[in-house]
């Protein structure tokens, strides 16, 4: 699934159009226990209702792929809840309440039982929706642009956005009647989701009934404990788990030639293809020897290159591919040292070099135009007569 594909359901969820039917919820407390359950008929809602959900939903498509949003593959031997609850469209009530049912042992293993009261004072609740809509997928020219007037097909996918729920504090609110402030009741507010899928993948038109694109509002959580309790099946290696074991690779498999001019090529290689495949819409995929090629252009010897493969299979898993924005960080070159930390336009790295002078090594940035300290214009050197 791309970029492209998503934005093409995104903008099934302009809140003008209303083209979801149907949204169905159900309301648990902070141990899992159903409050309520409900099913909303879009055309019913406000203007400004229909706003908010929709706003929740796209948020469950938000983020890059490999990062906040993850493909996430179900075993053959599965059973197809998820695919009945698609198509029968969130209209059987007993399908879809096996399905709550799942989702709420997902939330409850995220969220054990409370060790005290406070806890349980402080905790949040959880709405769980669902929306049901079907895709006219419309045929493309051979330069890509969306013929508007045809569709050969249609891509039938739910929705489901996990949101936490949290109680205001109480607070004092002005009554015009009496020119007076009076309490006011704490209430239950639904909060932005942590957690969403789509179901089934929207591959260019077609639909992958055996995997989710599963959303993580932090991409340092995968959601390991739902997943396993909700579905059965693993999480995968969070994105910034992902980059800092790719680091402690590198720096362990290279040893002293994980230096900066190999670090400083790899970042500028993978960032050029990153924003040529961008053009396409896809995102980026990196292999082990997709990233050994590169060690090797950079002058890294053959045993360090070596090593690093073995070690790239140990981490990741023999034929593993990483998201290229998980190896680099296109936007941002940093350079970070005990005491001193240095930022640098990505574009401009090369300007950076270690040098070794009387014994002691240095990193050097050449000057290049006005110097600033805090915002203070100063001069590189006091000025002689």
């Amino acid at each position: 699934m791309n970029q492209r594909d998503l934005a093409e359901i995104k903008r099934r969820l302009n809140p003008d159009k209303r083209n979801p039917s149907l949204i169905c919820g159900c309301y648990v407390d902070h141990i899992g226990n159903p409050i309520t359950s409900f099913e909303l008929p879009v055309s019913s809602l406000y203007e400004q209702e229909n706003e908010k959900y929709m706003t929740l939903f796209r948020k469950v498509l938000s983020g890059q792929i490999g990062q906040n949003l993850t493909p996430i593959a179900f075993p053959t031997e599965s059973d197809d809840l998820l695919l009945r609850v698609r198509d029968t469209a969130l209209n059987d009530p007993e399908t879809l309440q096996a399905l709550f049912t799942r989702l709420i042992a997902g939330i409850r293993a995220e969220h054990p039982d409370m060790q005290s009261v406070e806890d349980a004072q402080n905790a949040e609740n959880w709405l769980i929706l669902l929306m049901h809509d079907d895709l006219d997928v419309r045929k493309r020219d051979v330069n890509g642009e969306i013929d508007y007037e045809n569709s050969d097909r249609a891509f039938s996918y739910f929705l489901c956005a996990v949101c936490p729920v949290k109680q205001e504090k109480p607070a004092l609110r002005y009554l015009p009647s009496d020119g007076l402030f009076h309490e006011r009741s704490p209430e239950w507010l639904a909060s932005t989701p942590t957690l969403g899928f789509l179901f089934p993948l929207y591959e260019g038109g077609a639909a992958d009934v055996n995997t989710i694109l599963f959303f993580s509002k932090d991409c340092n959580d995968a959601h390991a404990d739902f997943l396993k309790a909700a579905f059965n099946v693993e999480a995968e290696m969070p994105a910034a788990e992902q980059t800092e074991n790719f680091q402690t690779l590198l720096a362990q498999s290279l040893g002293t030639e994980c230096s900066l001019d190999v670090v400083q090529e790899m970042h500028e290689v993978v960032s050029g293809l990153i924003e040529e495949q961008a053009k396409d819409d896809e995102p980026l995929m990196l292999s082990k020897n997709d990233v050994a090629r590169m060690l090797t252009d950079g002058g890294v010897s053959e045993d360090r290159v070596e090593a690093f493969q073995k070690g790239f299979d140990a981490t990741f898993g023999a034929g593993a591919v990483l998201p290229a924005v998980n190896v680099v960080t296109p936007k941002q070159f940093k350079v970070e040292m005990p005491s001193v930390s240095i930022r640098v336009d990505p574009k401009q790295a090369d300007l950076l070099e270690t040098r070794v002078i009387d014994g002691r090594s240095y990193l050097l940035i050449p000057i290049d135009g006005d110097i600033a300290v805090n915002g203070q214009p100063v001069f590189a050197a006091k000025q002689t007569e």
